[in-house]
């Protein structure tokens, strides 16, 4: 009963942001203080995930490796330069410009696995991609964010390289350990973990949503387009490059879904450390658009009398 619970609750991740974000809104005040812990929230996170993850998950890996370079040089390119794009397009303020940036330069999105899963999608390759995509996260979203937003405002490498590995890879790296040392105790712990890390997700977002509570009154459209553009154009560009390929209909949702969705949780952390809590609304921003359009296009899918995905 307890594990239906918790796998219903992690299902439900989208509802629970949305209602957060709701109450970090109107009632900003409920959320004070709880900004400073937001780098240990995301670590656990990472933490979480670590433990759950097993050598299975990479199999997409070694069996077709062409298809996670594929992804993973896709995801980078895509997203990142495209945000770069927008930002300049819409004559974006610096630090706005830097959010859009940062969640265009994130890893791919945990949750995109839970979407590929009841998008009916490739699960094996929706995982192994975003391991991929996050472990390179250091190296990539720190060197890209760099690159494209260092023409605006100054940006330190060094920096949000260390944060990448402290937030990331030593959480992950501490899951994998605590799975392997304690193998027993991670089984009746595996159906929590996801709970645990949806959890603090839900606390990120909505510290951000409270943080900003003035600055989303003036929210113009003009942000919420280029996010929604940015998004959008992802899942589109995915697909198209699913067609190009001639992938399957399952790795097509999945390149769609891994490109379009980032780990916009991380990206609006290090917007925070590094440019301030303005820089951070497009990154939330991004999060809840990111649940709407995976939503429409899962009912889409489920509707759709297109090719099965046997």
């Amino acid at each position: 009963m307890i594990s239906k619970l918790l796998s219903l609750y992690t299902r439900l991740f989208g509802l629970w942001i949305i209602l957060a974000g709701v109450v970090a809104y109107f009632w900003p005040h409920v959320f004070d203080g709880a900004a400073k812990f937001n780098l240990y929230f995301f670590a656990l996170t990472m933490f979480g995930i670590g433990a759950v993850m097993t050598p299975q998950d990479f199999i997409p890996l070694v069996r077709q490796p062409w298809l996670m370079l594929l992804g993973t040089i896709a995801e980078y390119i895509i997203m990142p330069f495209g945000a770069f794009f927008l930002a300049k397009a819409f004559h974006l303020s610096d630090e706005l410009a830097a959010g859009l940036i940062l969640a265009g330069c994130a890893p791919g999105a945990m949750s995109s696995n839970v979407i590929c899963y009841i998008a009916r999608a490739d699960v094996g390759y929706s995982v192994a991609l975003t391991s991929v995509t996050t472990l390179l996260c250091p190296l990539t979203t720190a060197g890209l964010t760099w690159l494209l937003v260092g023409t605006r405002l100054d940006v330190s490498f060094q920096k949000m390289f260390f944060e990448l590995v402290w937030m990331v890879i030593v959480p992950l790296a501490a899951g994998f350990t605590f799975r392997h040392f304690l193998p027993r105790l991670t089984k009746k712990m595996e159906e929590v973990f996801p709970a645990i890390s949806v959890t603090f997700i839900i606390f990120i977002c909505a510290i951000v949503v409270a943080a900003n509570h003035d600055r989303l009154m003036d929210m113009t459209g003009k942000i919420l387009l280029t996010v929604v553009l940015l998004n959008v154009g992802g899942l589109y560009a995915g697909h198209l490059l699913g067609l190009l390929f001639r992938l399957g209909v399952p790795q097509r949702r999945t390149l769609s879904i891994e490109i379009g969705m980032q780990n916009a949780g991380l990206g609006t952390v290090l917007a925070i450390h590094n440019f301030g809590p303005r820089a951070a609304v497009p990154t939330a921003l991004f999060v809840y658009v990111s649940i709407f359009t995976a939503a429409i296009m899962c009912e889409y899918w489920k509707r759709s009398k297109a090719r099965s995905c046997q």
